[in-house]
């Protein structure tokens, strides 16, 4: 099966990473089609348009013939355009997918989408669970991390920072309590100075370095919006206790995909449960460690990049929300 990845920027790596793991996991192939770098994250790239001669459109051509399934990411749709070509014209006999990841149009707007795709008769795919409350018919798959990565390794204690570094690395600080983080580690460093707790917020680093930083961390903060983001999931595999504020839908999904009842995350809610569970950590080095090791243990049994494409790949080969959908029994896909 042929894969074909369209999008504007690459929502948090996440369509270089599908990528390279169906590519290196086989049977299937897959190619990454961007057109725009939204932030400065330097992820790497496979086909990005404007590194691209005035041809580019001509590859994006061949490929759209070679593809079985148009996997589309974010906002991205039928009206993508490259140069003079619309993707739209060429996607006769495709198995189309939309997947989204938390745009805050679609959030905002998830009827808006939910219609068009009924109309279309579209297969559709979010990131996180919480997306599902807007568009019920899509079917989670969640995000991946390649665990073997050294970049994503667990830290040698002795290459931790020192005192007691707390890390975030929000994208946008409005939508990740990064205020409320700011918050809770000064009125713990005035509560519990001895702890030598800091916090280390990374911004306008490329994800290598992020990672970097994260590694030398000894406690993580996602966010507490009631999901997790791809932070969770990279913190998570370098065996730190990762902070987030995990509701109860998002918690049943994560159940039923993983199979697995204790999650290992740390659960914080607001301002107090975070000082709580920050403090927490912090005062007892072998519950830390403990729970750092659990979380990576999580991440190799229940979140391995195979387990992830599997989902992948049942959800193409799943029964069509609408009756319209291209269907892989009806010869959409080969």
């Amino acid at each position: 099966m042929n894969i074909l990845m369209l999008t504007a920027n690459d929502p948090a790596g996440m369509g270089i990473a599908f990528c390279r793991a169906i590519n290196r996991l086989g049977p299937h192939q897959c190619r990454l089609v961007t057109t725009d770098v939204c932030y400065e994250f330097h992820f790497e790239t496979d086909l990005h348009v404007p590194d691209r001669e005035a041809n580019a459109h001509e590859e994006v051509r061949e490929l759209l013939h070679w593809a079985d399934v148009v996997h589309f990411h974010i906002l991205a749709d039928d009206d993508m355009r490259i140069g003079p070509l619309r993707v739209g014209d060429h996607l006769d006999g495709k198995l189309v997918v939309h997947h989204h990841h938390g745009h805050p149009h679609f959030r905002a707007h998830p009827d808006l989408y939910r219609n068009k795709y009924e109309h279309l008769g579209r297969r559709v795919l979010v990131s996180t669970p919480d997306l599902r409350q807007g568009l019920p018919e899509a079917a989670w798959v969640p995000n991946l991390v390649p665990l073997d990565t050294p970049a994503l390794a667990p830290a040698a204690p002795a290459d931790r920072g020192q005192g007691l570094v707390v890390v975030q690395s929000p994208t946008r600080e409005d939508l990740k309590n990064t205020t409320t983080l700011q918050a809770a580690v000064k009125a713990i460093c005035r509560r519990r100075p001895e702890l030598g707790m800091e916090l280390d917020l990374v911004r306008g680093l490329s994800h290598r370095q992020c990672l970097a930083r994260k590694q030398r961390a000894h406690i993580a903060f996602d966010h507490m919006q009631g999901y997790y983001g791809v932070s969770s999931l990279e913190t998570m595999a370098q065996a730190t206790p990762t902070i987030a504020g995990i509701d109860s839908w998002c918690r049943n999904h994560i159940v039923e995909f993983t199979g697995c009842k204790k999650l290992p995350w740390v659960i914080a809610t607001d301002q107090p449960t975070l000082e709580k569970q920050l403090e927490a950590l912090g005062s007892d080095p072998a519950w830390r460690e403990a729970r750092g090791a659990a979380s990576r243990h999580f991440m190799e049994q229940h979140w391995s990049e195979q387990r992830v494409l599997d989902r992948l790949l049942a959800s193409y080969a799943a029964p069509a929300p609408w009756p319209s959908a291209v269907s892989l029994s009806t010869g959409g896909v080969a």
